[in-house]
């Protein structure tokens, strides 16, 4: 499927009505974590029955700042427009699988 961009005007149609799980990747451009995490996340979005999505911070601080988001990569994973789990910092794939698993 590949890594679903985010904005303001998408997130709601994207992530909160989305008839599949979504995990939503908060980042940046100039975060070395984040340009690690990327791969990874692209691979998943070829493997996985959930959608994943992408939300550059800079770009959209509001919804940063709506899910307070202080430190990135942050992951969310979403389930019928409601978070049910997050991860901070740079995970290894299996986790990331893992706690998609449990949703």
């Amino acid at each position: 499927m590949g890594i679903v961009d985010i904005n303001k005007s998408n997130f709601e149609t994207e992530v909160l009505k989305s008839e599949v799980p979504v995990l939503v990747d908060f980042n940046a451009d100039w975060c070395g974590p984040c340009r690690m995490l990327k791969p990874i996340l692209e691979e998943l979005a070829l493997e996985s029955n959930y959608k994943i999505a992408s939300v550059n911070v800079d770009n959209e601080q509001a919804l940063a700042s709506k899910y307070g988001i202080f430190s990135i990569p942050c992951l969310i994973a979403f389930k019928d427009g409601k978070e049910v789990q997050r991860s901070v910092g740079l995970r290894p794939k299996e986790d990331i699988e893992s706690m998609m698993e449990e949703i």
